[in-house]
């Protein structure tokens, strides 16, 4: 597996998640202590849904993310690039759309709501997927991203980073559908931008109010921000 850097090759990065669809939330739920389920509802609160409203689940990968959504009484979509993952999560009655990050195949304007978790950082060119998620959305409309971050606290953030090299991969060769992936997994969290950082990024996109909330220690952030008029 190549180093993780920002320049992804969005075949190479799909074909990676097909790998690791089949048992993908199996894996995402021991690697998190559960945690992944807390992170899905807090999500979902922090979107402020309502009945009737249109939502964008970008990089659902199975759609699990999006049946929690869904049970705001939203209308819901799952979109990803990964084939695998849409097939891993066919039995999700959710509608689903294999759609581009970087090209999504939606009319402007067309959701109340977007979201997309840990996603952001294996899209080969973020700046642009929030710019998308931008043009899809109406003014004043919602974003969420829930995003792996920069833990805030030095010692808990080494061991942290620590794990990431050496408990995910052992975790993974033992719960992984393909564990090889896991490793550049754990390079790209490493690599990904700290939280004041994706904020910056988020404001130059078209969204505004952009705030953000650490959970885990700042090991994951969710962060929101409102379409601007």
């Amino acid at each position: 597996m190549s180093r993780a850097d920002l320049d992804k090759d969005p075949h190479d990065v799909a074909a990676m998640f097909d790998g690791v669809a089949r048992r993908y939330d199996l894996t995402n739920t021991v690697l998190t202590a559960g945690q992944d389920r807390r992170w899905r509802r807090l999500t979902r609160e922090a979107l402020g849904l309502r009945p009737g409203e249109r939502v964008l689940d970008l990089a659902a990968g199975t759609a699990v993310s999006t049946v929690e959504l869904s049970r705001s009484g939203a209308w819901c979509v799952a979109a990803d690039f990964s084939l695998g993952m849409l097939r891993a999560g066919a039995h999700r009655d959710v509608p689903k759309v294999a759609a581009d990050a970087l090209h999504l195949p939606f009319r402007d304007r067309s959701f109340d709501a977007v979201t997309i978790s840990f996603g952001l950082r294996n899209v080969a060119d973020p700046d642009v997927a929030l710019a998308e998620l931008a043009r899809v959305t109406r003014p004043g409309g919602r974003l969420v991203v829930c995003e792996f971050g920069r833990p805030t606290v030095a010692p808990f953030r080494a061991a942290y980073y620590t794990g990431l090299a050496t408990v995910l991969p052992a975790v993974a060769r033992r719960v992984s559908s393909n564990p090889e992936a896991y490793a550049y997994l754990g390079e790209s969290i490493r690599d990904w931008s700290p939280q004041p950082e994706l904020a910056v990024r988020i404001g130059r996109a078209g969204w505004e109010r952009v705030a953000w909330r650490d959970l885990a220690l700042g090991a994951v952030a969710l962060h929101r921000a409102f379409r601007k008029y």
